[in-house]
């Protein structure tokens, strides 16, 4: 393999030829030689948005020349599209900071910029990675902010619209299934009739409430640490460079940043992803509640409660031949898992702020993305593979509806709660119908039972 030689504060030492990083990165990868999980992606382009972003700044701030700032925006704008994600190989588990993440787009931006103005890579000229790529800026603000950019800008282009598809789809399924009476259930035991269309309203506004939560958190993600360099204080950056980098930042993304109104707090915390991760854990805490009640309603086909029909999508079974699963509820469920155990290592990361710096943010970013990405691509699965194809078992749910003794809740009003009693009990240690038990018991004729129970008029509030 060939090499050239780079040089850094520690001194000389050897990088591949063909790779646009340099000796800090060569460093990490030496150090930090740990696991196979690599900064996200999402991370990387955040890093190309602020460093185009504070470049076009210093230019305007007459900090930087207007030639090199140039020079770091066509390179930025290539880390942006992807174009150079080969030169990003850092692990996550590395210093806490994020220092050599920071480092790694520096030189990357710093050696493209050189290449494309026709200059030797590795010279740091005519754009330097620390003097020109990281101007006004430390990995101590710079991290954070690439932290937020990516969470920002994941919750609003794939989590927000992949459960907005989803709920959208169950929205249709309520509307189509509030004809189909049936029983409810509590305790998993049987309770009065609901139709199988307010059953499903509660998943959509499980679902509707977990988007606005999202929608609730976003302005604290919408905060930007840059400006505050090294320790919050702002020391080597322009006194109006916070705020426009902000603006800047907004004008490239689309979304509204803005820089954060104390920096102590950007640097040294991140409240604002742990309140967001919680957003999350409550939509996966959601997630697992429709999963479960999906696949135990569509249980079966000969002995489960068989209510629902599901999309059978793949062979269930190695040795059961037939066998098909509710594997999109079984994918959703574990999902949530991780999602939970995700929000663990948000929370312990980010109370493990000391003085002026949290030193775990790559973990927090790591685990929050992750989360991000499997609550999306959940949501996407789960509805083209299951939820538009839901269908309702309308003899099984008449069966279980015209069967079911909590009926007798209607009586309640007419013949008390006791005498009621009496009859379910009857019903069900004799295996008769409620109509039955009621007239053997002598407490009600046949038309009076059949004027004050009907599973229609039970489905809200009656009494005046």
């Amino acid at each position: 393999m060939k090499t050239r030689i780079e040089k850094d504060s520690m001194g000389e030492i050897e990088v591949p030829a063909d790779v646009y990083y340099g000796a800090q990165s060569a460093r990490s990868l030496i150090h930090f030689d740990i696991g196979i999980e690599k900064m996200p992606r999402e991370v990387i382009r955040a890093m190309g948005t602020l460093k185009k972003a504070s470049a076009l700044v210093n230019a305007e701030l007459g900090v930087l020349a207007k030639d090199k700032a140039e020079l770091i925006v066509k390179a930025a704008d290539e880390v942006i599209a992807g174009k150079l994600d080969a030169h990003f190989p850092l692990s996550i588990w590395q210093t806490g900071s994020g220092t050599q993440s920071n480092m790694n787009s520096n030189e990357v931006i710093s050696n493209r910029a050189i290449e494309i103005a026709g200059g030797e890579i590795g010279s740091k000229k005519p754009v330097h990675p620390n003097d020109d790529v990281n101007k006004s800026q430390s990995s101590n603000d710079t991290f954070p902010t690439a932290m937020h950019i990516a969470a920002a800008e994941e919750i609003n282009l794939r989590l927000i619209p992949a459960l907005t598809t989803l709920r959208d789809t169950l929205q249709k399924k309520s509307e189509e299934f509030n004809d189909i009476i049936k029983s409810g259930r509590t305790h998993l035991m049987d309770a009065v009739p609901i139709t199988l269309g307010q059953e499903f309203s509660g998943y959509v506004q499980m679902l509707t409430m977990g988007i606005e939560r999202l929608k609730l958190v976003l302005p604290g993600l919408y905060e930007l640490a840059l400006g505050g360099t090294a320790v919050g204080t702002g020391l080597n950056a322009h006194k109006d460079f916070a705020k426009k980098v902000a603006a800047k930042i907004a004008e490239l993304t689309g979304l509204p940043f803005v820089s954060a109104p104390n920096k102590f707090e950007a640097l040294g915390t991140h409240d604002a992803l742990v309140f967001a991760h919680g957003a999350m854990k409550a939509i996966a805490a959601s997630y697992f509640k429709i999963a479960n009640d999906v696949r135990w309603l569509a249980s079966g086909p000969r002995c489960g409660l068989g209510e629902l029909n599901i999309p059978e999508n793949e062979p269930g079974s190695s040795i059961m031949p037939g066998k098909v699963n509710p594997t999109q509820s079984e994918a959703m469920t574990m999902v949530a898992v991780q999602v939970f155990a995700n929000d663990v290592a948000v929370n312990f990361g980010g109370a493990s702020g000391n003085f002026e710096l949290n030193v775990f943010k790559p973990v927090i970013i790591y685990n929050f993305l992750q989360s991000v990405r499997l609550l999306s691509d959940t949501a996407r699965m789960f509805n083209e593979h299951c939820a538009v194809g839901i269908e309702a078992n309308r003899d099984k749910l008449n069966y279980y509806m015209n069967n079911t003794l909590m009926l007798v809740t209607a009586l309640n009003p007419h013949i008390g709660y006791d005498n009621a009693a009496k009859i379910a009990k009857h019903a069900h240690h004799n295996n008769t119908s409620l109509k039955d038990a009621a007239v053997t018991l002598g407490i009600l004729t046949e038309a009076q039972f059949d004027e004050y129970v009907k599973p229609e008029e039970m489905l809200g509030p009656k009494l005046k």
